[in-house]
């Protein structure tokens, strides 16, 4: 090999990279200690840019074209080298590509249940799975953010970041939209749509974007979905009377068609079914089941006892004085005593004046009891 061919080996006249990978968002490429000729081709495909980072600054991003490598076409690696107009001389400089592809079908979910609050259900624990794309819109951002001097970038290495920002987006936006979880099916779109937008100035952060997010299915607990869907078949089953008269034929035509070693105690089963059933038949009339005899009344409880009678209490009229009240026991001692009389005036509440003592059947009573004389000498 003679010297020409060795000097020309040494500085590289063209750059290119094709992937075949589907996973790779950035590839350096690779010539350590190569110096790139001046006015060597660039080519950047669709789908792809070109950074270069001289001497760890980013300079000059190329989008897609065939460049020539020269200084009216590297501004910045022009200012940083401080070429002037004449200069083509090779230089050295790292050249990173980046894919600005979208890359597709991305899986997300949620680890952990969320906690929310359903109006109907009250509070409920959901899951939520689904896919989205992402794709770079700001390469030299991408690189200095998030990629740094890594060779080759794929996509598994920021794939766990962006899920995680769109886990707890998606908790936040599911717990406080009201969506009742019976309507959640028919508002995903818009649930897809609503935490990419929230999200999407994050992920500009990094120089991504998420063109896509889509949320494929919002699920409850086993134990919660199976209580729906006993709800669900107990809805579906309606007049749970005509049901019960329908499993009731089934099982006797069944029954009926067993002609095996169980037939009699399908018979007898069938019989029983069937009585059952002419039971419930003959009970309904031709509008439905016929209405229960009232039932009789119940024996008509005994009065109450008369109330006890209300005690009246008098005064008594003496010599222009009242006297009182006296209870009707006080004043059968004060006959005793003498100091009570036929001819004693007496009144009491309710009475149309006074009255003599004996005039009163109430008192008239203490003066016909009267003890005997007491016994000689006593």
């Amino acid at each position: 090999m003679g010297i020409l061919d060795f000097l020309s080996g040494q500085f590289i006249d063209v750059i290119h990279w094709t992937d075949d990978t589907r996973d790779t968002l950035v590839w350096r490429f690779e010539r350590e200690g190569h110096e790139i000729k001046y006015g060597a081709k660039l080519t950047v495909r669709e789908g792809q840019a070109a950074v270069f980072v001289h001497e760890g600054q980013l300079a000059d991003v190329f989008t897609p074209g065939l460049y020539m490598l020269e200084t009216n076409n590297m501004p910045i690696m022009t200012s940083l080298q401080h070429w002037d107009h004449g200069f083509k001389s090779p230089f050295k400089s790292e050249v990173y590509f980046v894919s600005t592809n979208r890359f597709t079908d991305l899986k997300w979910g949620t680890k952990n249940p969320i906690m929310a609050r359903d109006p109907e259900f009250g509070p409920v624990r959901l899951r939520a799975f689904g896919t989205y794309s992402i794709r770079v819109t700001d390469p030299g951002r991408f690189l200095t953010e998030i990629v740094g001097t890594d060779g080759e970038f794929t996509m598994d290495e920021i794939s766990f970041q962006i899920r995680n920002i769109i886990v707890q987006e998606f908790s936040r936006a599911i717990a406080g939209s009201g969506i009742p979880v019976l309507d959640m099916a028919a508002n995903t779109a818009d649930l897809g749509k609503m935490v990419a937008q929230e999200i999407s100035a994050t992920i500009a952060e990094y120089g991504l974007s998420i063109p896509e997010l889509y949320v494929e299915n919002i699920s409850l607990p086993p134990a919660v979905e199976e209580i729906l869907d006993k709800r669900t078949s107990m809805g579906i089953i309606g007049d749970l009377n005509k049901f019960t008269q329908f499993s009731t034929a089934e099982a006797m035509s069944a029954a009926a068609s067993n002609p095996g070693g169980d037939g009699g105690m399908g018979a007898g089963l069938g019989m029983g079914m069937g009585m059952a059933m002419a039971n419930q038949m003959a009970n309904a009339g031709p509008w439905g089941a016929r209405p229960q005899p009232a039932s009789q009344p119940a024996a008509a409880a005994p009065p109450p006892p008369p109330p006890p009678p209300v005690e009246h209490v008098w005064h008594i009229a003496k010599d222009g004085q009242t006297s009182g009240p006296y209870s009707k026991a006080r004043l059968g001692r004060m006959v005793t005593e003498g100091g009570f009389s036929r001819e004693s005036m007496v009144w009491t509440a309710g009475q149309d004046g006074w009255k003599r003592a004996e005039d009163i059947a109430e008192l008239a009573q203490l003066f016909t009891v009267m003890p005997p004389p007491p016994p000689p000498g006593a």
